[in-house]
């Protein structure tokens, strides 16, 4: 499968003879192509979105995205071989996937014929008067949305059926790494209806069209998802709009003494190597206990060396590639300053192009590099600590602030754990990264701006609130 996809221009193919390549972090093979475009065409692109159109009713907004729900449902296999192709993750993951898409759009198309507004009763106050005040909402006018490679498929969905579900126009810009899969969805979703007025995908290098996107006065909101460096730069260049910035994590997982360790070892191994550790949820760092750290960690190790790494297209496959060989030779160079510190490596730790192995280490000093930045692959680290404030003092002490969690069976160190830990997402005995699509999703720090995704919160950014008052 060879893929050959063109930009969007509202809708319409453009034609351009430049091109961006893309290949399989796997063996390098092609995988195909799609066109850039130039800073006119994106300003013929934002023009399209802004003349006038007839707005989509609730119900036509429901039925365009419930048609996605099943498109997408009925082509589960052709989209999650292109992700594995383009991406270099693992089948299991990739068909994980596009299930997780389906369900932000069903739960997109729930929440379009859900009434939004409210009402109050002016004669509630001694200096009120017999009317009432109404809210609702009215989308924004275009959305600009900027996409990572880590969910090819689920990142974009979280994107774009909020905006359809609210009623805003949105231009995409997907990862250069991992533009193909964002390019069928948009295929899909004009086949369900979509009008091209409502969407568009393009295509280009940061000067001539990202920034230019980012800084053009007629984008209400720039929607991002990616690394925190990435993000300031946004918050730095966008100008007078909203922002909504989802970024990088360096989540923990505390153990305590009381854990059932056979399932803090499946958490831990679930948290550190699915998606092949690109997750920004993903655990980068394991905090577990000094009583029953040899404990855990024979067991984590064991169950991890079942997790099979290699190509990702074989169905036994549990972790694929990274993104690319650069992304693994920086992983490999973290582990290495780690065990230049005195931290041993008790699985993993070999790198063959972009494939790298699942990795353990244990006496990590706290000093090491990957004991406070994100290292973005499937590595896990494992600290001792003294008790739960110990754990605590570390886990905050990083400058991210995105997910968490907690292996316990002790109330009191979970209501501890909440209250204290400077995080958007606390999970109890579960991964960090757990959630519904229709939660509400964000973090704090260089984690984001407390602005929070999730499909009812995204709905709520997209859109402005009005309110009037008449006689009553």
């Amino acid at each position: 499968m060879n893929l050959e996809l063109p930009s969007y221009l509202a809708g319409v193919a453009t034609q351009s003879a430049d091109r961006l390549e893309v290949f399989n972090p796997w063996d390098g093979s092609r995988v195909g192509s799609v066109a850039r475009i130039t800073r006119s065409q994106l300003d013929e692109v934002i023009a399209s979105h802004l003349a006038p159109h007839g707005p989509l009713t609730r119900y036509e907004r429901a039925t365009i995205l419930n048609r996605t729900h099943d498109l997408l449902n009925g082509r589960r296999e052709e989209l999650a071989r292109i992700i594995t192709r383009e991406a270099g993750l693992c089948l299991k993951e990739t068909r994980y996937e596009v299930g997780r898409a389906c369900d932000v759009f069903s739960f997109a198309a729930m929440e379009a014929l859900r009434d939004d507004g409210q009402t109050f009763s002016c004669d509630i106050s001694p200096t009120g008067k017999a009317r009432k005040i109404f809210t609702h909402r009215e989308p924004l006018s275009l959305v600009a949305a900027i996409t990572p490679f880590n969910h090819p498929l689920n990142q974009v969905a979280h994107k774009l059926a909020p905006a359809i579900a609210a009623g805003a126009p949105i231009i995409l810009k997907p990862s250069e790494k991992t533009p193909l899969t964002a390019a069928r969805l948009a295929e899909v979703l004009y086949e369900a209806g979509l009008p091209g007025w409502m969407l568009s995908v393009v295509h280009g290098s940061l000067e001539e069209i990202t920034t230019p996107l980012i800084q053009d006065e007629r984008v209400e909101l720039v929607t991002f998802t990616g690394s925190a460096s990435v993000g300031k730069k946004i918050a730095a260049t966008a100008g007078y709009k909203k922002l909504c910035l989802e970024l990088g994590g360096h989540s923990p997982m505390i153990i305590l003494e009381d854990a059932d360790l056979d399932l803090a070892a499946k958490l831990a191994c679930e948290g550190s190597f699915r998606n092949s550790g690109q997750r920004c949820t993903a655990v980068r760092r394991l905090l577990v206990h000094e009583k029953v750290i040899q404990e855990f960690t024979d067991r984590f190790v064991k169950l991890a060396a079942t997790y099979v790494h290699g190509d990702p297209a074989e169905e036994s496959t549990v972790v694929g590639t990274v993104i690319d060989e650069p992304a693994a030779i920086a992983l490999e160079g973290a582990v290495l300053e780690a065990v230049g510190k005195g931290a041993a490596v008790l699985l993993g730790g070999s790198r063959q192009g972009a494939q790298m192995a699942p990795t353990i280490l244990e006496n990590v000093p706290r000093s090491a590099y990957l004991a406070t930045n994100e290292c973005f692959g499937p590595l896990a680290p494992i600290f001792p600590v003294k008790d739960l404030d110990d754990a605590l003092e570390f886990s905050n002490a990083t400058a991210y602030g995105l997910s968490s969690a907690i292996v316990t069976n002790s109330m009191d160190a979970v209501i501890k754990t909440v209250k204290t830990l400077k995080v958007g997402t606390v999970n109890v005995n579960e991964i960090p990264g757990y959630r519904l699509e229709l939660s509400p999703f964000g973090g704090v720090k260089d984690s984001g701006l407390g602005i929070k995704e999730g499909v009812i919160e995204a709905m709520k950014f997209m859109t402005t609130v009005k309110t009037f008052s008449l006689p009553w």
